[in-house]
């Protein structure tokens, strides 16, 4: 696999609960413009985009007045679209990634794995209900949402933490360094689909 090859999507995604765009370049440098309407769940996606370094452009509209659901999930849907266009077939790609990130107390670790198989496991015990105008249980539908679209088993541990933001934030910066992992390109086997199946 080369970097010459562009590794860049766009996804817009209409329903008549949201209007999600997404753009990004997997090989990019980390910048970020995110607009969905909740502080917070930007303040996360800007992690992503950070520490996976990924370049990262995501429009949110949807339906706040309700409540932040739809918004989340549908940007973690739209996500997991253009991650999955952007890698591709996947060869030459390391295919799994880890990490354990700190934040004061907090402790997280996420593992990825670009099988070809959405899979979820989660373990995050938030200490409250909202940070923010972000409910912590929309977390899961992000995550869900993404590896449902983006063909990945996914684990998630919060393995300490007091404070829900830190809890959080680990989270969400360990998933950006395990999928910058996962998706570095292998200069062992370039061109080779990493799976004895021959395909992912």
């Amino acid at each position: 696999m080369s970097n010459a090859i562009p590794r860049r999507a766009e996804i817009r995604r209409d329903t008549k609960e949201t209007r999600i765009n997404v753009r990004l370049d997997l090989d990019g440098r980390g910048d970020a413009t995110l607009a969905t309407g909740i502080g917070f769940f930007d303040h996360m996606l800007d992690q992503i985009a950070r520490h996976g370094l990924i370049d990262l452009d995501i429009e949110a509209d949807g339906d706040l007045h309700i409540d932040g659901h739809h918004t989340v999930e549908d940007v973690g849907i739209t996500l997991g679209m253009a991650v999955a266009q952007a890698v591709g077939d996947k060869r030459g790609i390391a295919r799994y990634g880890h990490a354990y990130v700190p934040l004061d107390e907090a402790l997280s670790r996420v593992v990825i794995d670009f099988s070809g198989r959405p899979g979820l496991h989660m373990d995050v015990p938030f200490k409250a209900g909202m940070i923010g105008d972000f409910d912590t249980q929309l977390t899961h539908e992000f995550f869900q949402g993404f590896v449902n679209h983006a063909q990945v088993t996914l684990h998630i541990d919060n393995l300490k933490g007091q404070n829900a933001h830190h809890q959080c934030e680990t989270v969400f910066k360990a998933f950006a360094r395990a999928l910058r992992m996962a998706l570095t390109p292998d200069a062992r086997s370039v061109g080779v689909i990493p799976s004895t199946k021959g395909s992912l």
